[in-house]
């Protein structure tokens, strides 16, 4: 009769497996997998040697119970004893800065350091405002008199002075003498433009320019002036000007024949006065000058002088 054998397959290891999976179900599943296979192979391979040793008639029967469910957890043990320190940790990474905290009170002023080394100059700044008037100084020492400038415009007539004490006449003592009297070479002048006038006649005084056919007054007074114009083949339109402007103008037309213009005036100048001829209109200028046969002149004189002017050079002549 066989017997019958009932091997129990690690009873308390399964229970002992069973509280492992109890205590690392929540840790450790993988592990409880493996160790739920290495069980049943210890089982079912050590079972077939063991019926080796009891005979051919043995009979063996396979008990193997599978792990149940796991139980209920088992109450806290006691506190083990503290375990080693472990490694020392991989330092952290640098946590994010800190709110920028409140300032602090000023602290005490440190030791004057070394002056450096002087800095390039700087850009030249604006100008800056006017500051106040300093003192008077001390007047300097008076300088060498400058030499004498430019003469000045001429000023305004003053207003005539009192009647002076009765003087002694003195007029057969002073002679002023101011003429003229030029003609021409040239025929057909241009126009708008002093006329010269380049054969000097007569020219007391001195005061009329043949280089620019002007005439300038140099004593003030009243004075006559005339002009005696041959005109040839053109019309003539002549006028005598004053500093600038006309006082009288004539136009003569030609006829075909030789013809004379004339003219005359009285003006009053002041010194520095200018008086000359000139063509007044464009392709009228008939002047016609021929030295062998026919002038073409221009005069002037001084009829008096300005008594003004008189009583100044008897003030004069007195000192």
């Amino acid at each position: 009769m066989k017997s019958s054998v009932s091997v129990e397959c690690g009873l308390t290891q399964d229970m002992k497996d069973a509280n492992i999976i109890t205590l690392y179900k929540n840790k450790a599943p993988r592990m409880f997998t493996l160790l739920y296979i290495t069980s049943l192979a210890i089982c079912l391979s050590g079972q077939p040697l063991h019926s080796q040793l009891k005979g051919e008639n043995y009979s063996t029967k396979y008990i193997c119970s599978l792990p149940g469910l796991p139980g209920p957890g088992g109450l806290p043990g006691d506190r083990g004893p503290p375990g080693p320190h472990g490694y020392t940790g991989i330092p952290g990474r640098d946590g994010r800065d800190g709110r920028k905290g409140e300032k602090g009170e000023k602290g005490n002023a440190g030791l004057r350091g070394k002056i450096g080394s002087a800095g390039q100059p700087g850009e030249k700044g604006a100008q800056g405002e006017p500051g106040k008037k300093g003192p008077t100084g001390l007047g300097g020492a008076k300088g060498d008199v400058g030499s004498v400038g430019p003469a000045g415009p001429k000023g305004d007539k003053g207003e005539r002075g009192k009647t002076g004490l009765p003087g002694v006449c003195r007029c057969g003592k002073i002679v002023l003498k101011s003429a003229f009297s030029v003609g021409i070479t040239t025929s057909y002048p241009e126009e708008r433009i002093p006329i010269i006038f380049n054969k000097v006649l007569f020219n007391e005084g001195g005061h009329y320019n043949p280089s620019n056919g002007k005439f300038t007054c140099a004593i003030p007074g009243i004075y006559y002036f005339s002009y005696d114009i041959t005109l040839a083949n053109k019309h003539l339109a002549i006028g005598l000007v004053h500093n600038g402007k006309f006082r009288i103008k004539t136009f003569d037309a030609n006829t075909g024949n030789h013809d004379v213009a004339s003219g005359s005036t009285v003006i009053f100048l002041q010194p520095e006065d200018e008086v000359w001829l000139e063509i007044f209109y464009t392709d009228q200028n008939g002047l016609f000058a021929d030295p062998t046969w026919a002038d073409s002149l221009f005069s002037g004189f001084l009829l008096y002088v300005d008594p003004d002017y008189l009583d100044v050079l008897s003030d004069d002549d007195e000192l």
